[in-house]
């Protein structure tokens, strides 16, 4: 019973039918990322997913969340929203496959001060285009709408992301060693790390979104800046089932090289990275220059152009540098295992191409 002259859910800032139209706007592009073990269906109270159906006969389930970070702020400033979802994506999917497992299922959350069915729309178009590209089904998320905690039509995202690997498959293998390889994988750019120093730079530089790109002259600044995370699974998954020569995988996210290269290898043990080896996109020197960020500062704050670092024993690195460019990779050998005390773990030789 609603009494006369009575405030409303919409009266406070969230719009229920606007939310309900949201669900049934994006059905199509959800039913898309359909895979064996999930229907891919949104709706219900949960998503479900069947392991058994997906070919898993004794499996490790293996789980990530993550975000944009504040990339987001950019999406949000130019109103170009049809790649951030892939940068959601994978940032979560890209943790699952260091640790060899294939990614299964994906849920987001969409939270903003007021929904703009338009915006969200386009967002989840990307995340379903992230998810169809790595293989996992979107199952289900979650839209908020919290004026008075976000600002307007501002809107943030978390992804999360369970994929399954078999037991004898589980990521970093025992037996890393002195001398094993690292070979890189190159990235498509900035990822969606250090997004904060990036917008400082770009304010210091006095350049707007939509003037062309110092170091991309064909997009503008906020497009080029935009450019998604790239999807590492398939072309990773397949090489370490072509080879079984893959002893560890390291996602360069923020903290570089120095800090993930040591999240997968064992105590006593470090890495040492010719950095001439990488030829870093043309973002990165804009960054430094305008900046004035030192090399050690764009290691530890950017991933400088190797967004995946594979370790490999020299005795298969050949068989799987071949599987990599069979999948269209551009594998860089990028330097090896070495004996490391405590505390500094990765060193370099050479100098970035900045």
């Amino acid at each position: 019973m609603t009494k006369k002259n009575g405030l409303t859910y919409a009266d406070a800032g969230v719009d229920i039918d606007a939310g309900n139209a949201l669900v049934e706007q994006i059905k199509p592009l959800v039913r898309a990322t359909r895979r064996r073990g999930a229907d891919a269906e949104i709706g219900g109270f949960g998503g479900l997913f069947d392991l058994k159906a997906a070919g898993f006969s004794d499996p490790i389930l293996v789980a990530a969340n993550d975000g944009v970070g504040t990339k987001v702020k950019i999406a949000i400033e130019t109103g170009i929203h049809e790649t951030i979802g892939i940068d959601l994506v994978a940032m979560c999917v890209n943790d699952l496959v260091v640790q060899g497992a294939e990614p299964l299922f994906f849920l987001d959350y969409y939270a903003t001060g007021r929904l703009d069915p338009q915006a969200a729309a386009q967002v989840i178009a990307g995340i379903a285009k992230g998810c169809i590209e790595a293989g996992a089904a979107l199952i289900g998320g979650e839209t908020a709408e919290m004026p008075g905690l976000y600002s307007g039509t501002d809107y943030d995202l978390a992804g999360f992301a369970v994929g399954a690997v078999e037991r004898g498959g589980l990521l970093p293998k025992s037996g890393v060693a002195p001398r094993d390889l690292l070979i890189g994988l190159r990235s498509s750019g900035l990822h969606s790390n250090g997004f904060s120093l990036v917008r400082r730079i770009v304010a210091k530089s006095g350049l707007g979104w939509g003037d062309p790109a110092p170091f991309e002259a064909a997009k503008s600044l906020g497009e080029a800046l935009l450019t998604p995370t790239r999807i590492y699974v398939k072309p990773v998954l397949r090489a370490i089932a072509a080879t079984e020569g893959v002893k560890a995988l390291a996602h360069i996210t923020g903290g570089g090289f120095p800090d993930n290269l040591p999240r997968v290898l064992p105590p006593g043990l470090g890495a040492r990275l010719d950095l001439a080896a990488i030829l870093a996109p043309a973002v990165f020197a804009w960054l430094a220059e305008t900046g004035g960020v030192g090399e050690t500062e764009m290691l530890r704050t950017f991933n400088c152009g190797i967004g995946m670092v594979l370790v490999a024993s020299p005795e298969s690195a050949e068989a799987l540098l071949r599987a990599l460019r069979d999948e269209g990779e551009d594998p860089v050998a990028l330097g090896e295992v070495i004996e490391a005390a405590e505390g500094l773990r990765v060193i370099y030789s050479g100098r970035l191409g900045l």
